[in-house]
């Protein structure tokens, strides 16, 4: 198991990627705590952790609010006495219209959760890292976070956001034990997704038929690519971003 012995952490990891990803932690030999704010949905996700035979935690926590975060950390530490990888993953995607129909509010709700949160999120997780000499984070950007699309101005920005971040930090902490990278998936048959169908009015098919590979991406190939990156095999990886789009952004 090329996490075995581990500690991850999981934003956002109640439902699609996220819940994936702790699953995916899990079976690789990590003790998971994950968080987010659906309690039930909390309850159903570590049942499916316990199952890959995996210790874990759930923590309800709010990814934009900064006690939250903080004490998600703590928690976290308090509880397994160390903190190996995180997984960034909380977020939302916004209303899908032209820039100038984008109200203030929506875009300074996607702004605290998607970048707000994140740099939350990196500031405690890193803290502790840095106390341990060592540790792997990976931010969920997207392959919005690289190019644009219409309609998404704001979803955009703030992915591009996280890249930003990600890279920053990368600098930072480099000779100090520490790597950032992201994950950039296109799109990836989730909640979050059909929701994103559904103002769009259009479907999985549609989107497929415009990839390369003829498809949407699937939450457990995202889940692979998060865990390679938070393993040894990455140890000389820090401050990129992995696109898992099935060629979207090359075509």
């Amino acid at each position: 198991m090329i996490l075995q012995d581990k500690v991850a952490l999981v934003t956002g990891g109640t439902s699609g990627i996220g819940r994936t990803t702790a699953i995916a932690f899990g079976a690789a030999g990590a003790k998971v705590v994950f968080s987010g704010r659906r309690d039930a949905e909390g309850e159903k996700t570590a049942k499916l952790i316990r199952e890959t035979g995996a210790e874990c935690l759930y923590v309800h926590s709010d990814a934009s609010n900064e006690e939250d975060i903080k004490a998600l950390v703590q928690k976290t530490v308090a509880t397994y006495g160390q903190l190996d990888c995180a997984f960034n993953n909380a977020g939302t995607n916004g209303s899908f219209k032209p820039l100038h129909e984008q109200s203030i509010e929506d875009f300074d709700n996607l702004m605290a959760i998607n970048v707000r949160g994140l740099f939350l999120c990196m500031k405690y997780e890193i803290q502790q890292m840095l106390s341990q000499g060592s540790g792997v984070i990976v931010n969920n950007s997207s392959a919005s976070g690289l190019v644009a699309f219409p309609k998404t101005s704001p979803y955009v920005a703030s992915k591009h956001a996280v890249m930003g971040l990600t890279r920053a930090a990368a600098l930072d902490y480099a000779k100090q034990g520490i790597r950032v990278n992201a994950v950039n998936p296109g799109g990836t048959a989730t909640e979050l997704l059909d929701h994103a169908f559904g103002q769009l009015g259009i479907t999985a098919d549609d989107l497929g038929s415009l990839i390369p590979m003829g498809r949407i991406g699937q939450a457990t190939e995202i889940a692979q690519a998060v865990v390679f990156l938070c393993s040894d095999a990455a140890s000389y990886i820090t401050g990129q971003p992995l696109v898992i789009d099935g060629g979207y952004t090359v075509s």
